[in-house]
């Protein structure tokens, strides 16, 4: 078989299993266990992704904000995969990142038989699985078992841009196999003129004032963990999901999908608060990932004894969804920022404040990117850590999009206002709460003001949040109702003077995007 231009010597190849044959191969493992629901719960040695462990193959990293190892040293640890696949066997799983004809990417998974539930849940994800007609664009090599001395916990995730290859190590956690196509599409959509966004996409119908119906195209930006998935499917007028974790955005507005299927975190998964989650994830065709269940099969999504990271892969299918093909361009986007202090749970940004505010990518660390970030407070570019160049090229490129396509700007706080978890001072913002700011947006129901701290602007009111949660909205109130006035300017200022400092640090980026936070 042909990777990324290299023949490769391999023991057995299972090429492209049927779903059913996957299944069989996931059940036989030691680590997976068939649940209450009937579908497969695999217990994984790495629980998250390891961004300790990721690099990008380049001698000179002068165009890389990531690590990276030379050539050379990519060639080594290529010589020791490609040997130790030469005695194993080992599954092929061909699809495409995307469904539309002129813009979908060939790509295909080479992984270890005996690590069948990756290869089954990359499945379900690509569109039209089976084999391509020639080679793939993006190629993963994926050895789980392989360790690699001289790495972090001996692992070993490494991206050659020049070739569109990944080659995976010594992990097991499904993610790896997940955002290694989707990191060097990344730069593929890059260099077609658009960008990549680590976003879930919506279509919301909205009457007119005719009484016609539009269809508003709404994508959320967010962090694993920090709400994006749960505000993409939580619905608004009968709104419908059409992708829950990347997009790409181009000039001219047009919004292209990524995956036939979903990876949804499953801590904390209620039926009352996210009932079409919930239903996707208990259906018999879905896997489970490191989520708590009893010898007898009973699935606990509140146990957080191994980890709070617990994942499911589901279809699309499994829910009611938009075609992805039929997406048309972005209306609005919202930057999800999981904070607990002073940031409201609705701003909106106008000009170069929407492309300073995706640079930030403020947020709060989750279970999802490891011990390292777990409750962390965190600024990532564009809350997407799997852009493989240098990230002030996503926040003028960003700046660029909006110019040209004209769509709104939101950060949405998904967490708290007032402090944190353990504070009874604090309120939290909660899953109806957001989805009523999500309606207003659509609706363009929101009155706004000015914020003098920040310059961009708050709700006076949000149809669905009534006076008892304003302080939602407008955060200086809770603060002054309980003589905190001092602590909250004090905020204002560290943050006004560490976001300055913070996109001063990107060599690169567009100095009208630095001033627009004033």
């Amino acid at each position: 078989m042909v990777i990324a231009e290299t023949e490769l010597d391999v023991k057995n190849i299972l090429d492209n299993p049927t779903a059913a044959r996957l299944r069989d191969l996931a059940a036989a493992m030691s680590i997976a266990r068939e649940t209450e629901y009937n579908n497969l719960n695999v217990q994984t040695v790495a629980v998250a992704r390891s961004s300790k462990s990721t690099f990008i193959v380049a001698d000179d990293c002068g165009q890389h904000s990531t690590q990276c190892i030379s050539r050379a040293e990519y060639e080594r640890v290529t010589a020791l995969q490609n040997e130790y696949i030469a005695g194993r066997d080992m599954v092929v799983i061909d699809g495409y990142i995307g469904a539309d004809p002129e813009f979908r990417t060939s790509a295909r998974l080479l992984i270890e038989a005996s690590n069948a539930n990756v290869a089954a849940m990359q499945q379900l994800l690509y569109f039209d699985a089976g084999p391509h007609s020639g080679e793939p664009e993006l190629s993963i090599i994926y050895t789980p078992n392989l360790a690699v001395d001289g790495y972090p916990d001996e692992r070993l995730i490494v991206v050659d841009l020049d070739n569109y290859t990944t080659r995976i190590f010594n992990s097991d956690y499904f993610g790896e196999s997940k955002k290694a196509g989707l990191r060097m599409w990344n730069k593929l959509v890059y260099d077609r003129g658009g960008l990549a966004l680590h976003a879930g996409c919506k279509v919301i119908p909205v009457a007119g004032d005719g009484g016609e119906v539009r269809q508003r195209v709404g994508l959320i930006i967010g962090l694993s963990g920090t709400g994006k998935t749960t505000t993409t499917f939580t619905q608004q007028n009968n709104s419908l999901p059409v992708q829950d974790d990347f997009v790409a955005v181009m000039p001219d507005g047009r919004v292209y999908g990524t995956e036939n299927g979903c990876f949804a975190k499953t801590y904390g998964l209620d039926v009352d608060n996210e009932p079409v989650i919930y239903r996707a994830v208990t259906q018999p065709e879905s896997y489970l990932e490191n989520v708590a269940q009893t010898p007898e099969g009973k699935v606990d999504f509140f146990d957080d004894g191994y980890t709070q990271n617990g994942r499911a892969v589901f279809p699309m299918s499994a829910v009611p969804s938009h075609p992805t093909t039929e997406v048309g361009r972005v209306d609005f986007i919202l930057i999800l920022n999981r904070n607990d202090n002073i940031i409201p749970a609705v701003c909106r940004l106008s000009g170069a404040q929407a492309a300073a505010y995706f640079m930030l990518g403020e947020t709060k660390g989750t279970s999802a990117g490891g011990a390292a970030e777990a409750g962390k407070f965190l600024r990532i570019p564009g809350t997407n850590p799997f852009f493989p160049l240098l990230h002030a090229q996503q926040g003028n490129r960003f700046g660029e999009l909006q110019d040209a396509a004209d769509f709104e700007v939101y950060v949405m706080n998904t967490g708290r206002v007032g402090g944190g978890d353990e504070d009874e001072r604090s309120s939290k913002v909660k899953i109806r709460h957001s989805s009523a700011v999500v309606k207003a947006i659509a609706e363009g129901t929101v009155t706004w003001e000015r914020d003098p701290d920040f310059g961009y602007e708050i709700a006076i009111s949000v149809p669905g949040i009534g006076d008892e949660d304003a302080h939602l909205l407008q955060p200086r109130r809770l603060y002054e109702a309980q003589g905190r006035q001092e602590e909250y300017a004090q905020i204002v200022e560290r943050i006004r003077r560490d976001r300055v400092e913070y996109l001063e640090s990107w060599p690169g980026l567009d100095p009208r995007i630095i001033a627009a936070l004033g």
